[in-house]
């Protein structure tokens, strides 16, 4: 079970590395693109009559920027995925922001029993939205309608849909770790983020010493 976790772990960042890393290099292309061609006869002009060479090829790069229209709808696509997926990651890394300054002014008895009410709370939100994305999905699926500047790659609608109830049967999945953890009395609350202790943390290792 703990290697199956571990590599499930490894998938996830790995995934959401890939969609980064694929969203970066679209937008850069496309950016190039489309200010290179007009480089290229700005160079082309230097020469009496201009270069053909380089108005050749400027022509093949602004035919190649023309014809990637669909780089901002695969961009957006990927930003789904990626916010979807990072939820998910947010919540097993405890990368959300959490505000329980009077949380923490209680007892630890307590503060597992306001952490399961949370959680069990956190896990009827990411349960009805899995159900009710499923739904929105499924319909998406039946109409089969395509993507916007996608469609002519086979990409449908509930494709980039799909992720909405996969990323949150994912949170539901993590949320359910923590409540189990939380009932073994392996941690008291969320365990989210408390940026004001780490502020106070970076603040007093950056402090010189007298």
């Amino acid at each position: 079970m703990h290697a199956l976790a571990r590599v499930w772990a490894r998938l996830e960042e790995g995934l959401i590395a890939f969609l980064l890393a694929a969203m970066t290099l679209v937008t850069f292309v496309y950016v190039v693109l489309n200010n290179l061609y007009t480089l290229l006869y700005d160079l082309a002009d230097l020469w009496e009559g201009g270069n053909e060479t380089l108005l050749a090829i400027g022509d093949g790069v602004l035919t190649l920027a023309q014809e990637m229209t669909w780089s901002n709808a695969l961009t957006k696509a990927l930003f789904a995925w990626l916010i979807f997926l990072g939820i998910a990651y947010g919540v097993r890394t405890a990368g959300h922001l959490g505000v329980d300054v009077l949380v923490k002014l209680a007892s630890r008895p307590v503060q597992r029993v306001l952490g399961v009410i949370t959680c069990l709370a956190c896990l009827g939100y990411a349960g009805l939205l899995c159900v009710a994305s499923y739904d929105w999905v499924k319909t998406l699926f039946i109409a089969g309608i395509g993507a916007e500047d996608l469609d002519h790659f086979g990409i449908r609608q509930w494709h980039i849909g799909l992720i909405v109830p996969v990323g949150f049967a994912l949170v539901f999945i993590r949320f359910a770790e923590i409540l189990v953890r939380i009932l073994r009395n392996r941690q008291t609350g969320l365990g989210l983020a408390d940026e004001a202790a780490d502020a106070l943390k970076l603040t007093e290792h950056e402090e010189p010493k007298a």
